[in-house]
């Protein structure tokens, strides 16, 4: 039988933190607002978005040290205390068909209350582990990586330390997680339906993980499943696996397989014309302009006054990164979403077998109350490359159609792109030839 019971890890840690723990931006805002006069401009309360979620599964999650329902599966790696890190299995109160819980490729077209629900419902046990253990082995780690490769629901029993914890973060710039609590015990029923696919990049110690994550792709396997395998160190070379943060690992996974999908549409031609793409997901606005010549990309992203990065600002505020044909050295200014984009467009351009440079833009609105994660961008990009694009013989004439969709003037995005900059600035070597 699997099952894992940490000695020495149990609920009477007196730094585990038992009760609602509140973070608030502005108190005299909020004492004001009390989320009836929305106050901070947006559509909803982003405070009673989070309550509401936690209330409608408080029964289930609260009242009890013990969860008993069936794992999406859901595994979680924590990034403070590196390299010493809380990881474990994530469980909802409710048996059945739980995917839908943890795949956010499934979560097209939900409400951000919704999703709000999703990350609520699944109670994490934590129990610390340092990042090598990935190699070293446990109890613990041998199980989650298990639970990591299965290609369904797991029914399992976590026995916590306490009862989980209702930590409510007061702050949009948190992405929505739900309660969690010292694990005492964890306990899957049955076997555990391990996808083949994934197995065999487990047992290969020679395979390196770049590529092992790359092949599974290829392979059709749903990168939030790649992810969640490449976080507990399922993948690589026997003596270099580790255990990486969720957070850092999603970047990883969306890093790796952009530039592999990059190295590739290199070798085809570039496209014709200009392309722009239109799509909206809540509250957001995303364009791409790809542009007919060799591989650079760049990604700029505005948020209104009153989103959760602009709180009180009195006017947009913007933030982009690029690259050329070489690529990057450095890390890019937006984070996560510059290389979850970069991936996106890679997909599309080498399932199209064509090469381009992409200028990508989004803007924010105030009805996004609460960042849900860098998931709903990938998934975003995703389905804008799926729509039906405009097709243009300039770059000026597809800016043009572009702003059209956009409340930000087009000369604030030109400001703020170093590739629309380049454009207008320099001439290419063929504008030198007669026609």
């Amino acid at each position: 039988m699997n099952w894992f019971n940490p000695s020495g890890f149990v609920g009477n840690n007196p730094n585990w933190r038992t009760k609602v723990i509140i973070e608030r931006p502005s108190a005299e805002m909020c004492l004001a607002c009390r989320g009836a006069k929305l106050l901070c401009g947006k559509s909803k309360c982003p405070i009673l978005a989070k309550v509401e979620g936690f209330s409608r599964h408080a029964e289930m999650l609260y009242s009890s040290d013990v969860i008993s329902g069936s794992s999406p599966p859901g595994v979680f790696v924590g990034r403070f205390g590196y390299p010493k890190v809380f990881i474990g299995p994530m469980v909802p109160a409710i048996h059945g068909d739980t995917e839908f819980l943890d795949t956010p490729e499934m979560w097209k077209g939900k409400t951000i209350e919704e999703i709000v629900d999703y990350r609520y419902s699944l109670v994490r046990g934590c129990f610390k582990a340092d990042i090598h253990d990935a190699v070293n082995g446990s109890s613990l780690i041998d199980i989650l990586q298990e639970i990591s490769m299965s290609n369904k629901p797991t029914d399992s029993e976590l026995v916590l330390g306490t009862k989980p914890v209702q930590r409510i973060t007061f702050s949009e710039n948190s992405q929505p997680f739900g309660p969690s609590a010292p694990l005492k015990q964890f306990k899957p029923s049955g076997n555990i339906s391990v996808d083949s696919r994934m197995e065999k990049a487990y047992y290969d110690r020679d395979l390196k993980a770049s590529d092992a994550v790359f092949d599974l792709y290829r392979d059709g396997v749903l990168f939030s499943k790649i992810e969640k395998a490449f976080s507990v160190g399922v993948f690589g070379e026997k003596k270099r696996r580790k255990l990486v943060p969720t957070r850092w690992s999603i970047t990883a996974v969306d890093s790796n397989l952009s530039l592999r999908l990059i190295d590739e549409i290199k070798d085809y031609n570039e496209i014709d014309g200009f392309r722009v793409f239109h799509y909206e997901n809540l509250d957001n606005a995303y364009i791409a302009i790809l542009t007919p010549e060799k591989w650079k990309y760049e990604w700029i992203e505005a948020w209104h006054s009153g989103t959760a990065w602009n709180k009180f600002g009195t006017k947009p505020e913007m933030i982009g990164d690029y690259e050329g044909y070489y690529g990057r050295k450095t890390y890019a200014k937006p984070g996560g979403c510059y290389y979850t984009t970069r991936f996106a467009v890679s997909e599309y351009l080498a399932r199209e077998r064509k090469q381009s440079g992409a200028i990508m833009l989004r803007e924010i609105h105030p009805g996004y109350i609460l960042p849900v994660g860098v998931w709903n961008v990938r998934e975003s990009i995703r389905s804008l490359l799926m729509t039906r694009y405009k097709a243009f013989d300039t770059l000026d004439e597809a800016l043009n159609y572009a702003c059209t969709f956009f409340s930000i003037p087009k000369s604030n995005w030109i400001a703020n792109s170093e590739l629309l900059r380049q454009a207008k600035e320099q001439m290419k070597i063929t504008q030198f030839f007669v026609r």
